[in-house]
C-alpha cells in the first residue's frame, strides 16, 4: 500500500477487502491496482498530455515555461479543450447507442421478429407520441410505437440541419431552446454530433478552445436527447416505474440459491432472464437449490430494481467483491463499466463470467450474443450455466457480508406525478408551493460513478447527509443511486433521522396520501444513468409551472465521485441548461486557466449553469446548500439572512457593508 486511507463507506465491501488482504492467491482489486499505479501522471491529470497524432505524446509545462506548444503548435488550451470534448462525444455515443439498441429491439417486436418482447408501457406510447407532435386519435397502441420509433431514429440520422432534434426541442422549456439555438449548439443529427466533435479534433482542425468547447455543449445536447430516447423507450417496452420496495447490498446473496448478478446498463437481455427464470425451477431443484436468485450491479441492476424490485448488490468500484463472496454462480455483462478483471477474478472461482453483446468481451468469458429473436433461448441458456456452476462451488468458503437495506425505488416522472396527486389535481402546482413555502427548500440531483481515488461512497453521503438536512429534496440516478439504497437513505428512516423538519413533513404528507404508514425517502431513486432524462423533465416540468426557466430554480447538481466520459457528458448538459453543477474529482482540465474559466465562469454568464469543483465533500455540501439558498432569494421567496458567503457573512451583512462604504465614499472617505 502506498498509503493507508479509508476505501469504501459501505460496511460489506470493507469487510470484504479486509478478507481479501488475507489471502494473496486472489487478483488484485481495483483499489490495490490504484495503489500500484502512484504517483500517477500529472501531465494527464491535468489534461496536457496530447496522443491524438503520432508526433506525440506532446506534454505541455503548466507553468508556462517550454515547453509551451506540441509539436504540430497546439498550447495547452488547444489540448485541454480537444482531450475534453472527445470525453464528451464518447459518454454521448455510450448513452445514445444504448437508445438505439433499446429501439431496435422495439423495431423486432413490431415488425414481428421476436415473441420475447411486449409493450408494456401503452399509455407512455400516447404520452411520447403527445410530446413529440404525433396525432393520438383513432390509432391502435403499435401504430403509435412505430411512429414514435421513427421520429426517434430519425434523431439518430436527419441530414436535414435546419431541423433541430425532435428529442431536444420537446424537451425543454421554451426559453432554454432559445438559448440554446442562438449559441448555435442545438443539434440536428446524434450520430453526426459526436462525427463533428471526432472530426473537429483531429490534427490540423480546430485549434481555437471556444469553437472546440461549443462544440461540445452540442454534443451533450445530443446526449440529453440519446437518454432521453433510451428512457422513453424502455418505459414503452418493459412498463413505467412504479413504487417499489426492495432489498439492496451484499447481503442479497444467499448461499442456497442459484445467484445469479445481471450487471451493465442495456435491459433487453436481463429483463428476459427475470420473465424465464421460474421456467427453469424443476432444474433448479434437481442441482440441490432453492430457487435462482437475481441480484443487479450498476445501472442495468438500477433498471431492474425500480421495475421489478430485484435487489442491487453492489455499485461500480466494487462490482469484483460479488464474486469474493464465492456463492455468485454467474455474471451476466452487457456494456458499460465493465471491469476488464472480472476475466481474472472469474477464474479463482467456479463464477461463470457471461458476456452479451459483441461490444463488450472480456478476457476469460464464456460469450452468449444476445438477439432479440433468441433472446428466450438465450436467456434460457445463460441461466442453464450458471445452474450447472451452482453444482461447481466445491469447499471455498462462503462470505457473504451481513448487510442489506430497505429500499423504496420506482420514482418515475409519470409515479412521481402521481404522488403529488394526492394533494393536488394539479401536482406540479402543489410541487411549486412546497418549494414557495420552502417545506422543500430546492432539488438536487446528485448523478454519476464511484471513482478509486475517494473512498467508495462516502462523498456520495456526506453530500445527500447535508442536503437533506437543509430540506433539500434529492432526485438521484445511476451508482450515486445505488449507494443511497445500500446505505439506507432511501428509506422512511432516513426521513426521521435526518430530514429536516420542512422536508419531513412534505415527505410524510406523500406518504399518507399515498396510503403507505411510513414517509416518502429524501431520496427518489429514478433510475440508470440514461434515466438523467426523468430528472430534466421532472425540474423543467416546475419550471414551466412558475413561467420560469431552470437556471431561475433552486436546483443544483452534484457528481461526488464522477469517473466516467459518461459522467463528463452529463455533467455538461447539466451547466447547459442551467444547473450550478458540483464535481468531486478533478476533471482533466486544469492546465488551462483559460477552460477552467470557461467551465467554471463564462458558463455561468451564457447558460446560468456552470461548474462547482470541489473535492471536499462536506465543503461541496455546505456551498450546493448557499447555492439554493442564492436562488430562492433571487426567486423572491427566500431571506437574504439565509445566504452565507465564503468569509461567513449573510448576504444581508455583505449589502450593509457595501452600502457602508459606497457611503464612505460618497462623504470623502469619511
Amino acid at each position: 500500500m502506498v498509503e493507508e486511507k479509508k476505501k469504501s463507506a459501505d460496511p460489506g465491501v470493507v469487510e470484504l477487502l479486509e478478507m481479501k488482504e488475507k489471502d494473496e492467491t486472489f487478483p488484485t482489486t481495483a483499489w490495490d491496482r490504484y495503489d500500484i499505479m502512484q504517483p500517477q501522471c500529472r501531465f494527464g491529470e491535468l489534461g496536457i498530455c496530447c496522443t491524438i497524432c503520432l508526433q506525440g505524446p506532446c506534454r505541455i509545462n503548466p507553468t508556462g515555461k517550454e515547453p509551451s506548444r506540441g509539436v504540430c503548435g497546439a498550447t495547452a488550451y488547444t489540448i485541454v479543450s480537444r482531450n475534453l470534448i472527445r470525453k464528451i462525444a464518447a459518454g454521448c455515443a455510450a448513452h445514445s447507442d444504448h437508445g438505439r439498441h433499446i429501439a431496435h429491439t422495439l423495431k423486432a417486436l413490431l415488425e414481428g421478429k421476436t415473441d420475447a418482447y411486449s409493450i408494456k408501457g401503452e399509455e407512455k406510447v400516447k404520452t411520447v407520441a403527445k410530446r413529440i407532435g404525433i396525432e393520438v386519435e383513432g390509432k391502435d397502441t403499435n401504430t403509435l410505437a412505430k411512429e414514435v420509433l421513427d421520429m426517434a431514429l430519425e434523431d439518430y440520422s436527419r441530414h436535414d440541419e435546419e431541423t433541430p432534434l425532435i428529442w431536444t426541442k420537446t424537451i425543454v422549456t421554451p426559453e432554454r431552446f432559445e438559448i440554446l439555438d442562438r449559441c448555435d449548439v442545438v443539434p440536428y443529427n446524434i450520430d453526426a454530433t459526436i462525427a463533428e466533435v471526432m472530426h473537429r479534433t483531429h490534427i490540423g482542425v480546430d485549434a481555437d478552445p471556444v469553437p472546440l468547447i461549443f462544440n461540445g455543449i452540442k454534443c451533450a445536447i445530443a446526449d440529453l436527447a440519446g437518454e432521453h430516447i433510451s428512457t422513453d423507450i424502455s418505459d414503452i417496452l418493459f412498463g413505467v416505474p412504479e413504487l417499489t420496495v426492495t432489498e439492496s447490498n451484499l447481503g442479497v446473496l444467499k448461499e442456497n440459491s442459484v445467484n445469479v448478478a445481471m450487471h451493465g446498463h442495456n435491459p433487453v437481455l436481463s429483463e428476459v432472464i427475470a420473465d424465464v427464470a421460474e421456467e427453469l425451477q424443476e432444474e433448479v431443484t434437481a442441482a440441490g437449490a432453492e430457487g435462482i436468485n437475481l441480484v443487479g450491479i450498476c445501472c442495468t441492476g438500477n433498471e431492474l430494481l425500480m421495475r421489478r424490485g430485484i435487489p442491487l448488490a453492489t455499485n461500480f468500484a466494487s462490482q469484483e467483491l460479488a464474486l469474493l463472496t464465492g456463492v455468485l454462480d454467474a455474471m451476466i455483462v452487457d456494456y458499460q463499466c465493465i471491469y476488464p478483471s472480472l476475466g481474472w477474478w472469474a477464474q479463482c472461482f467456479h463464477t461463470r463470467l457471461i458476456s452479451t453483446s459483441n461490444l463488450c468481451r472480456q478476457t476469460g468469458d464464456t460469450h452468449i450474443e444476445f438477439n432479440p429473436k433468441t433472446a428466450k433461448e438465450d436467456a434460457k441458456k445463460i441461466l442453464r450455466l450458471a445452474i450447472e456452476a451452482f453444482k461447481n462451488r466445491g469447499t471455498r468458503e462462503v462470505n457473504i457480508p451481513d448487510y442489506k437495506e430497505t429500499c423504496v425505488v420506482g420514482f418515475s416522472m409519470e409515479q412521481v406525478e402521481e404522488i403529488l396527486r394526492t394533494q393536488s389535481d394539479d401536482p406540479m402546482q402543489y410541487m411549486v408551493d412546497q418549494i414557495k413555502e420552502g417545506k422543500v427548500a430546492g432539488i438536487a440531483a446528485i448523478v454519476g460513478c464511484n471513482n478509486i481515488k475517494t473512498c467508495h461512497d462516502e462523498a456520495h453521503l456526506k453530500v445527500a447527509r447535508e442536503l437533506i438536512r437543509n430540506n433539500v429534496l434529492i432526485i438521484a440516478t445511476g451508482c450515486a443511486a445505488g449507494a443511497y439504497v445500500r446505505a439506507g437513505l432511501a428509506n422512511s428512516n432516513a426521513t426521521k433521522e435526518i430530514a429536516g423538519e420542512g422536508l419531513k413533513e412534505f415527505l410524510t404528507t406523500l406518504g399518507k396520501g399515498m396510503n403507505l404508514d411510513e414517509p416518502l425517502p429524501p431520496i427518489w431513486h429514478m433510475g440508470s444513468c440514461v434515466d438523467n432524462s426523468r430528472i430534466h423533465d421532472f425540474v423543467t416540468a416546475i419550471a414551466n409551472k412558475m413561467g420560469v426557466d431552470i437556471k431561475d430554480l433552486p436546483v443544483v447538481a452534484s457528481a461526488p465521485e464522477a469517473m466516467s466520459e459518461k459522467a463528463v457528458v452529463i455533467g455538461t448538459w447539466l451547466v447547459a441548461t442551467g444547473w450550478p453543477t458540483h464535481v468531486g474529482i478533478l476533471p482533466f482540465i486544469h492546465g488551462s486557466d483559460l477552460v477552467v474559466q470557461v467551465a467554471e465562469n463564462t458558463a455561468r454568464d451564457v447558460y446560468g449553469g456552470y461548474f462547482v469543483f470541489e473535492t471536499d465533500a462536506d465543503k461541496a455540501a455546505k456551498r450546493l446548500v448557499n447555492i439554493i439558498k442564492q436562488r430562492r432569494w433571487k426567486l423572491g421567496i427566500g431571506t437574504d439572512e439565509e445566504i452565507v458567503y465564503a468569509n461567513g457573512q449573510t448576504a444581508h451583512e455583505l449589502f450593509e457593508e457595501t452600502e457602508e462604504k459606497k457611503a464612505t465614499v460618497a462623504n470623502g472617505g469619511k
